[in-house]
Formats: structure tokens, sequence, C-alpha cells
């Protein structure tokens, strides 16, 4: 079959969400890599987020991708003094007290990715249309509008309303991103400048700049960044919270020295982007050792 023919058809197959997962994944994986998903062996990265969708389903994974409910672990796991301060947690945006609020806050979705709402000036606000988009939130499931995220399937929809946070001499936040597995960081993925001129890079854990990146469609930090005075304190939480957990990336940001805890994330940007050079999805995928399936289990429960 010519290959723009079946990319149309794998166009087509990728929306169709209500699939069985072990089905469903392959098209998927093929769609956005142009590879074929062996889900017996799979290799690189991207091909193990896919497996960790299907296989992977401790229950405690719905908590830690929720916005809110997380908060409880991370708590319990190294202190409240990392996490955000909160103003508020609602079911519905017509809850929300906008006249109470301070005048810069930030409004997200706990129970999706990318819907976040950065408030720098209450005053400017269109509360009509901010209301008409967080409801729209509130009806999206993430793992039928992306591709069967499964840990954010059964995750309650509710927003959350946080304070907002700015580094002195920095216009936006940066992003600090700790590849982790089996409890080991290997690696953090650095986001820079993300509402003027978005950049990414791959960092080791001294925080030298290493020979790949994540996807290019990102601008790519060239040279290195200063070293956040709170590196080591970040890499030792990201230790604590990913203990146990064959992967996961644990979001940190540095706030004028101080740490604070973003998100927990299973399947980086839904297993559509991939690491440059090509080689590096082998060797990152080389990191993440799954699982053993047992024999008579359909999917992995415990944790």
């Amino acid at each position: 079959m010519p290959n723009k023919i079946r990319r149309s058809i794998l166009r087509q197959l990728r929306k169709m969400r209500f699939l069985p997962s072990k089905l469903y994944v392959h098209f998927h994986y093929e769609y956005f890599s142009g590879k074929k998903l062996d889900l017996n062996n799979p290799k690189d990265f991207n091909a193990k987020i896919e497996w960790y969708k299907v296989f992977y389903r401790p229950k405690i994974l719905n908590q830690l991708v929720d916005k809110y409910a997380v908060r409880a672990y991370v708590e319990e796991k190294i202190g409240a003094q990392y996490l955000n301060e909160i103003y508020g947690v609602y079911d519905k945006p017509e809850a929300i007290p906008f006249e109470d609020l301070p005048n810069k806050f930030v409004i997200k979705a706990t129970h999706t990715s990318s819907h976040n709402l950065i408030v720098s000036d209450k005053e400017k606000l269109d509360k009509t249309k901010a209301i008409k988009k967080i409801g729209k939130w509130l009806t999206k499931n993430q793992y039928y509008r992306m591709g069967q995220e499964w840990a954010y399937k059964d995750v309650p929809p509710r927003i959350i309303i946080e304070k907002f946070l700015k580094e002195d001499d920095k216009s936006t936040l940066t992003d600090y991103k700790f590849y982790c597995f089996n409890g080991i960081p290997k690696f953090i993925d650095v986001h820079i400048d993300r509402d003027e001129d978005h950049k990414q890079g791959c960092f080791d854990l001294e925080f030298n700049l290493l020979p790949f990146g994540k996807s290019k469609t990102y601008k790519t930090i060239s040279a290195g960044i200063p070293k956040p005075t709170n590196l080591k304190e970040m890499v030792d939480l990201s230790v604590i919270l990913s203990k146990k957990l064959p992967f996961v990336r644990v979001d940190f940001y540095s706030v004028n020295g101080k740490t604070i805890f973003g998100e927990m994330t299973f399947y980086p940007s839904d297993a559509r982007k991939e690491f440059y050079p090509d080689q590096y999805n082998t060797i990152i995928g080389d990191y993440f050792k799954l699982p053993i399936l047992e024999n008579g289990k359909n999917v992995i429960t415990e944790f």
C-alpha cells in the first residue's frame, strides 16, 4: 500500500479512541513514528510508553496525574512546603469567586493536559469567555481526547486555581522535567521562555547540556544556561516521588531558588514526539525497564 494512502488510513484510525487499547496503540504509534509497533518486544522510548498505556495500570496512577489529588501524595512523600498555594477547587466554572481572587492567578484543569489559563491582570479578564472556556474543559476526557492515556481515564473533571508564580529576573518560569526510571532520574528536559521564544534542551544531573533534544518542533537551547541553585534538591525530590515506578516524569519549578512541584506525567507528549538524533529513542528506551506481565494477567495493577 502506498505510504500516502496508509497514512491517511492511520489518521482516521487514530481518531477511533473507542477501540480496544491493544489494537489502538498500534495505529497511534505508527501514525506518529512511521514505524510498526511490536507490543510484545518494544524497544524505543515511545513504543514502551504505548506498552505502558495498555499494561501498566495501578490505581494510584489516577491520583498521580490528577493535579489536585496528587498534592496529598506529594505532601506525604516530601512535604507540603513544595506545593504551590491554591485558592480553590471547583466542579463548575460558575462557582469560581473571581471577585475574591488576587489580581494574578492560574486556572488549571486537574484532569487533562495543557488546559491552563494564566491571568496576569484580573481587570483585563473577560470572565464570560473564561467561564465558557473552562466549561468546555470540564467536558473533556484526556483518555479519549488524546491517545488513550489510561491514567487519566477515571480522573474526575475539576478546576484548580493556583498562585501565580514568577521569578524576579524572568518573564516566564523555567520548567525542569526529570525523566525517572525505577526511581532514578536520568536526565532533565528543560524548557525556557515559553511565552516569548520557547526553547528546549536536555541536561544531565550536573546541568551539562546533552547532545540530544525532545522533538524537532522546539527551538533548541544551544548553549548552557545558569544552573539552578536548588538543582540537587530537585534531583533528590524526584528520586523520592518516582520510587517504585518503572517510569515517570517529575516536573518542578525553581522560583527564586525555591523548589515548587509541578506535576507527574507517565506519557510525555502522548508518545507523539521523538527524541533526536534518532538513536536516542533507543538509548532512552533502554533506561525504561518494563515490569513483567505475569502469566494469566491482562494488566499490572500492583504498585
